[in-house]
């Protein structure tokens, strides 16, 4: 574009994802494409407008702001500059550094860009703006208003074995001093998978660096390193797994379903368990569940007791019972809608008392009167699901056109089943199917007079 119109404003790129992604490393190479300085600022706990913007210089140590600085230093007006953690910029008595951003980075006023050190106008419309984020929610409206965002998701097993192989394992080699020494397909995907859980690669590159801190010991030792690496290597260097390579149950279980959960750093499973205690029909939520979960559980058990026949329950089962939905690993909090047909789920089992099939995965959110919502996400939970040995997904049907994000080979380890509605979910969830109300004695004598 730039070549067909050289005045051309260009946009304000902001890449949102978990940590560990290439967001930055993705600037860098922007900037080294259009052969063009790259200049790098954090935002992340900067409070004072007077970062953004620059002191008066009738105060005492008065400084530029951030901006104009990384232009001064690098001796450019048409720099790739680099705003990082745009999410974290804070706010209080100082000012407002996100408001400030907005003159900064809003193509349609930054050719005037007011510092208060300098005292007269700046042009920035030949600055390229890249910003990065780790969530789009605590960014102000009116600045995200002007970010183009580029989404960059969490990367597959086979995505992290490759950046593993290409690029971490020799940067980690020439790091210790140490060359010629192999990675083994075998001892990579075992590092992957059982001693890494995260959407980028950072902790993978930890431990890589652990195995090449012990490989470098031994050199020093002059003991004997092994020139290529090895599963027992790594058991060697890394000591006991710290992930299981499948989370599924290990049985099918009455009243436990198999839910789907979308984090920062990627997606994760979680086992949501129901039971039946007596009570006096109260509904108790354990597990640190923000408001929308609570909400969620609330809607699934009104849906719930709305098909109290197809369970073969009276309409006043829970006169006498209280209902406890727990979601294991309570010290960390979990919040957000997509929890609302595994809940429902989970209880349906509780009260009916059959099983839930352990190998479905299921994500979607749910009304009172049991329609399946749309949901976000998708990909970073079909990838958890397939990495923690779930077959099979039901996830609703208004998800279908998010599936071209998945990968191919993911999807064709998965079945997806498309639901509309929790009716349509218990019949693939359950073992079997909830047996049928039987009918009342009163009914069933009736039934022989008339005979």
């Amino acid at each position: 574009m730039q070549k067909l119109n050289s005045k051309l404003k260009g946009p304000i790129l902001c890449f949102f994802g978990p940590p560990g992604v290439g967001k930055t490393s993705i600037g860098q190479s922007i900037a080294k494409a259009l052969n063009r300085k790259f200049v790098r600022m954090s935002l992340g706990g900067i409070r004072d407008e007077a970062e953004i913007r620059g002191h008066r210089r009738t105060y005492v140590g008065a400084l530029p702001g951030r901006i104009i600085q990384g232009i001064k230093n690098a001796g450019t007006k048409n720099p790739v500059f680099m705003l990082d953690e745009i999410d974290k910029v804070g706010t209080d008595f100082r000012g407002d550094p996100a408001s400030a951003l907005l003159e900064a980075l809003d193509p349609e006023q930054n050719n005037s860009f007011s510092d208060h050190y300098l005292e007269v106008p700046f042009d920035l419309s030949q600055v390229l703006f890249v910003t990065t984020a780790n969530t789009l929610d605590t960014i102000p409206a009116a600045l995200r208003d002007r970010l183009e965002v580029i989404e960059f998701t969490g990367y597959t097993i086979e995505e992290k074995e490759g950046i593993g192989r290409q690029y971490l394992w020799p940067k980690v080699l020439v790091n210790h001093g140490l060359d010629g020494i192999a990675m083994g397909e075998a001892a990579l995907r075992l590092l992957v998978t059982k001693y890494t859980r995260e959407a980028g690669v950072r902790n993978l590159e930890r431990q890589l660096a652990t195995v090449a801190r012990k490989l470098a010991k031994k050199k020093v030792e002059e003991k004997e390193v092994p020139a290529e690496i090895e599963v027992k290597t790594i058991h060697a260097s890394l000591g006991a797994e710290k992930f299981p390579e499948t989370l599924s149950q290990a049985t099918d279980e009455v009243g436990v379903a198999t839910g789907l959960a979308w984090t920062q750093v990627g997606g994760e499973i979680l086992f949501i368990e129901a039971n039946l205690m007596p009570g006096k029909g109260n509904l108790i939520l354990t597990g640190q569940l923000g408001e929308i979960m609570k909400e969620s559980a609330q809607a699934a058990l009104s849906y719930v007791r709305s098909r109290a026949r197809s369970f073969n329950l009276d309409e006043h089962f829970l006169e006498k019972r209280d209902i406890h939905v727990h979601v294991p690993a309570g010290a960390i909090p979990k919040d957000g809608p997509s929890a609302g047909i595994a809940i429902a789920a989970a209880i349906a089992s509780a009260v009916s008392r059959v099983p839930l099939r352990k190998e479905v995965g299921l994500t979607g959110e749910v009304t009172i009167r049991g329609r399946a919502l749309e949901i976000g996400g998708l990909k970073e939970k079909i990838i958890a699901a397939s990495r923690a040995g779930v077959s099979e997904v039901i996830i609703p049907a208004d998800n279908e056109k998010n599936l071209e994000d998945v990968p191919l080979d993911i999807l064709k380890k998965i079945k997806i089943h498309f639901v509309n509605h929790m009716d349509e979910v218990l019949p693939l969830a359950f073992v079997a199917t909830p047996p049928a109300k039987r009918p009342s004695r009163a009914s069933a004598r009736s039934g022989a007079a008339a005979a």
